[in-house]
């Protein structure tokens, strides 16, 4: 999942984008949630990536990034990074 994550990066670090659509052009799987809040699929779809992303300050925010399985059980609106925004289900 390393080379997934570092080819993101360098992507996101060199992109210039100004609206969802911009994001939707780059990564058509992308899902746009609303209009900071972005999920990505990550390594074939293994894992996803939710990020924020504040277009006019070019600066992309990792809310939480987990495998497949585990963004079942997550609210991709409210989910934080650093801390347990989400319950696991039983």
């Amino acid at each position: 999942m390393k080379g997934a994550l570092d080819a993101w990066f360098h992507e996101v670090e060199h992109a210039n984008w100004r609206g969802p659509s911009d994001v939707k052009t780059a990564y058509a799987n992308a899902s746009v949630i609303d209009a900071d809040r972005v999920v990505f699929n990550i390594k074939g779809n293994s894992y996803r990536l939710v990020a924020a992303i504040d277009f006019p300050r070019r600066a992309v925010f990792v809310k939480w990034l987990g495998s497949h399985k585990e963004y079942n059980q997550i609210d991709v609106r409210t989910v934080q990074y650093g801390n347990q925004a989400y319950q696991k289900r039983p």
